[in-house]
């Protein structure tokens, strides 16, 4: 199984590009799996975090293509990263950093290989594609990479409280994981203090409050309406834990 990770919009001309390459060199029956192509534009800090927390619900031999890479044909390196039995092939800018510094396990590998084309811009499908195929078809690239101790970027692991990805809906994902923010206390953000519900239902139509979402973050939410709008709310707007002895408001 390959599983993409991309910036690159489901509506646009990349990820189609992206699969048609992986299939070049993919066995027959090998599943693609289009995990998210709306992570956080060019924002690798958010993107890492988010990355992080869907990656848990798939087994070992899985391989992510992941690609948020902003300065895609500069000098940063291209890298493959194995962790618990994973398979991760992107750029190294950090945005691989946050699943390799909370793993138990990693190693890591600088691709040295460059195909004869080689778009400056389409890293994804020119490069990474390859790798990543030929690892999810068993058969390891050793001549086309280097193995080195770490990778070059690692950005800080500790959770991040803050907001690292708005959906459709106007929910707001936060890098915050909700086990560790007791059911009485509230969330913070700008000037409002939002209520737990354990699901969209147990409050009024409008209403806004935070829960547990389904990959174990903690979100920001509205019952039919979108929290995004009602509190206007960004990418990167900070969060704080209100314990219910702090309470202000």
């Amino acid at each position: 199984m390959i599983v993409l990770f991309t910036d690159f919009g489901a509506d646009d001309i990349y990820v189609g590009q992206l699969k048609a390459s992986l299939l070049e060199h993919l066995p027959a029956g090998t599943s693609i799996v289009d995990l998210l192509h709306s992570a956080p534009g060019f924002q690798v800090r958010p993107s890492a975090h988010l990355l992080d927390a869907l990656q848990r619900r798939f087994g070992a031999g899985t391989v992510f293509l992941a690609v948020v890479d902003p300065g895609v044909g500069t000098a940063r390196e291209a890298v493959v990263l194995q962790t618990e039995g994973k398979w991760f092939v992107g750029p190294d800018n950090g945005l691989l950093s946050v699943v390799s510094g909370r793993a138990l396990r990693s190693k890591t590998w600088r691709i040295t290989w460059r195909p004869r084309l080689l778009s400056a811009s389409f890293h994804a499908r020119d490069l990474f594609a390859p790798i990543a195929a030929s690892i999810a078809a068993g058969e390891f690239p050793a001549a086309k990479v280097e193995e080195t101790e770490n990778l070059q970027l690692r950005l800080p692991v500790e959770d991040l409280p803050e907001i690292i990805y708005i959906d459709h809906y106007g929910n707001a994902v936060t890098g915050l994981p909700a086990r560790t923010v007791s059911h009485a206390s509230m969330i913070g953000v700008g000037e409002r203090q939002l209520p737990y519900a354990k699901v969209f239902g147990d409050v009024p139509q409008g209403s806004t409050f935070w829960y547990e979402n389904s990959i174990g973050l903690v979100e920001l939410a509205a019952n039919r309406a979108s929290a995004a709008a009602r509190l206007a709310l960004a990418l990167g707007d900070p969060i704080r834990v209100v314990e219910p002895a702090d309470k202000t408001t």
